[in-house]
């Protein structure tokens, strides 16, 4: 039997259920997966995993059940019901894709991969994923469990990531015809549960008497990447000042830039040669008392450590223009990102 029929007939008994998915049993009777729940998740997804991304994809389609639904909310709700999920660029093209979606293609995704591409936030893979599972149609999806599958499949050695141009036509030459989007998702179930980064399980792997990594004993080494690049470590202040009710004093960050859009109490700018305690650069003169704890946080370039400082608003303190107020029971519903939060918990604000 094909590899992919292998697969396939593995994936129809094992496959997991995931609230976005659309079972193979409903897809052998008929049934056509929801191209909104297909993109909505595939966003979702992107360096993020699966665990964390379920209860925010249930909260999405509750808040918004259509992709109209979508194109007609504000951007703050979105990126509001988006805060912790990280990488917030996302939850800003996701609003922006429904819009133009909505307003150039009659609220109906294209089916091209190609035309696919043309719409914000939608890179190569999610085209791929896309066009495969959503339409049914031929498209190479290329995550990081298809890389490790497929570099283990073939003893691929080249390191990451110059592998991925290598499994790109290698996957396109796998995948059938026949239930592409299927196939697309049993590679990923294969590496998420059997072909595991680490300790893979080849024992029970529907693909063992054909993977040429186990035959070898090295498919645990697989892939290979190359040496992590060292991160720099830059510093911050962040200023948490309330009111005689509690309130704490917000602004939104620019609409460029790291954590664009987002909102955040006062902070400094983040340098490498920064300092954690130059109350200089403190906004206004108030009894500043640094927090115990300060807060550690690692994006995609960079560590920052944040020092946390707080005090109470003079009286009769003009809030600056662009800054609100939020009371304690709103915090939980502005549009903070984790690190901003992490700071309000140094200063046991939630």
């Amino acid at each position: 039997m094909q590899d992919n029929l292998v697969l396939l007939y593995w994936y129809d008994r094992n496959s997991r259920q995931l609230p976005w998915r659309t079972p193979p049993t409903d897809i052998l009777s008929g049934a056509k997966p929801d191209p909104y729940h297909v993109w909505l998740s595939e966003i979702m997804l992107q360096q993020t995993t699966v665990a964390a991304v379920k209860s925010y994809f249930e909260l999405f389609i509750r808040t918004w059940p259509t992709l109209a639904d979508m194109a007609h909310a504000e951007e703050e709700d979105i990126l509001k019901a988006w805060a912790g999920l990280g990488y917030y660029s996302r939850a800003r093209n996701l609003y922006k894709c429904a819009k133009h979606v909505q307003l150039h293609h009659n609220g109906r995704f294209p089916e091209e991969e190609e035309r696919l591409l043309a719409l914000p936030g939608i890179g190569p893979y999610t085209a791929a994923a896309i066009t495969s599972i959503a339409f049914g149609r031929h498209a190479a999806v290329v995550d990081g469990n298809v890389e490790r599958v497929l570099s283990r499949r073939h003893a691929l050695l080249t390191e990451l990531p110059a592998l991925k141009a290598e499994v790109k036509p290698l996957m396109a030459e796998v995948t059938p015809h026949d239930r592409p989007g299927d196939f697309a998702q049993a590679m990923m179930d294969l590496g998420a549960t059997i072909c595991t980064p680490k300790s893979p399980a080849c024992g029970i792997c529907p693909w063992m008497d054909v993977c040429e990594g186990r035959k070898q004993g090295i498919a645990d080494t697989l892939p290979r990447k190359a040496p992590k690049k060292v991160k720099p470590t830059r510093r911050g202040m962040a200023y948490l000042l309330t009111d005689d009710s509690g309130r704490l004093l917000l602004r939104k960050r620019e609409d460029k830039g790291l954590l664009a859009g987002m909102s955040e109490p006062m902070t400094t700018h983040w340098a490498d040669d920064a300092a954690l305690e130059d109350l200089s650069s403190a906004p206004l003169s108030a009894d500043w008392v640094r927090t115990t704890k300060d807060v550690k946080h690692t994006f995609t370039h960079f560590h920052l450590e944040m020092s946390v400082w707080k005090a109470q608003a003079p009286a009769h303190y003009a809030k600056p223009t662009g800054y609100w107020w939020s009371a304690p029971e709103e915090l939980e519903g502005e549009a903070l990102p984790t690190v901003m939060k992490k700071a309000l918990k140094a200063g046991n604000l939630i």
